[in-house]
């Protein structure tokens, strides 16, 4: 007790604060500076090599020379020019860009009806299912596409069976292995799970009783699909858009195993030029267009998204 009769209260230690500034370069210095190492700086090296020449013996020839002017950039256009002269290659993006959309198209139709029974399923099946769409990825990427290079395979049931049904109706038999066939159906089954997870995420934050509102109105079901469940799953939708094309766009492996000679898409190009050619500036300048290409299709896609979304509303 003290001297005036009031209990006595111990002083706590007081806390620091950490402004709000600081409090937030903490947290965004970390992700930000990894960027900058790994994502920034990389990417101006590759757009200052796509400007360079081709090294004597591959690589990178010296970015600064010194003759009788003095000491001055050695940099050329001709990456580029070469590029945009080159049918081939056009018809290569061109392709790309075809493999990749209708990689997208055919991963959302299939994506989209198993998140949304994911979604719209009991809790008990619902982790079971999502287990199951993860599940593929404790495997080796190339292990699995190895596995679909066996399947595909003339010798396998499916080969034969699909010629059996076509020589029974008067058609030549085809290979489904080393065919844009085979690479479409590679691509789609690597790339299924990034866009049912995104659907998924979203779908199962949606309010049913919306639903309930809209069939209580006098909506069917596709009516209440359309005008409510896919236009509030848009989000996801794009989401699941970007993290199939983008990937898809680029890719390399699946066609190069699966695809052979009749698959090869710009991504095997890249791969050529910086490992087998070892012309590395034109390998920079097909790398740093294919990232403007890609770049320039997602963001009008979710332009036209937003868009339609806002006259929908």
């Amino acid at each position: 007790m003290s001297e005036n009769g009031s209990t006595a209260v111990a002083s706590r230690p007081a806390r620091a604060v950490i402004p709000g500034r600081a409090a937030r370069r903490l947290l965004i210095g970390p992700p930000l500076a990894y960027l900058t190492v790994f994502f920034l700086l990389p990417t101006l090296i590759m757009v200052v090599a796509s400007f360079a020449w081709p090294g004597e013996e591959g690589g990178l020839a010296p970015l600064w020379v010194r003759d009788a002017q003095g000491l001055h950039a050695d940099l050329t256009f001709d990456n580029y020019t070469d590029l945009f002269t080159s049918r081939l290659f056009l018809v290569l993006f061109a392709r790309s860009l075809w493999y990749a959309a209708l990689t997208t198209a055919l991963c959302l139709l299939a994506a989209y009806p198993l998140a949304l029974a994911i979604a719209r399923g009991t809790r008990k099946y619902r982790n079971i299912l999502l287990l199951m769409v993860i599940v593929p990825f404790w495997t080796n990427f190339l292990i699995r596409i190895y596995a679909l290079m066996i399947i595909l395979g003339p010798q396998a049931a499916l080969a034969q069976v699909v010629n059996a049904l076509l020589g029974w109706l008067g058609l030549a038999p085809v290979s489904l292995l080393f065919s844009p066939i085979a690479v479409l159906t590679g691509m789609v089954y690597v790339y299924l799970p990034f866009m049912i997870l995104p659907l998924y995420a979203n779908l199962e934050k949606h309010d049913l009783d919306l639903l309930d509102a809209a069939s209580d109105l006098g909506a069917g079901p596709w009516q209440r699909f359309w005008r409510i469940t896919f236009p509030l799953s848009m989000p996801g939708v794009m989401a699941g858009a970007a993290l199939v094309f983008i990937p898809a766009l680029g890719a390399f492996a699946v066609p190069d195993i699966l695809g052979g000679t009749r698959g090869i898409m710009i991504g095997n190009v890249i791969k050529m030029q910086f490992l087998e050619a070892r012309d590395w500036p034109f390998g920079s300048a097909l790398s740093i267009v294919l990232t403007l290409l890609a770049l320039a299709v997602t963001g009008l896609a979710a332009w036209l998204a937003r868009r339609k979304v806002t006259a929908g509303v």
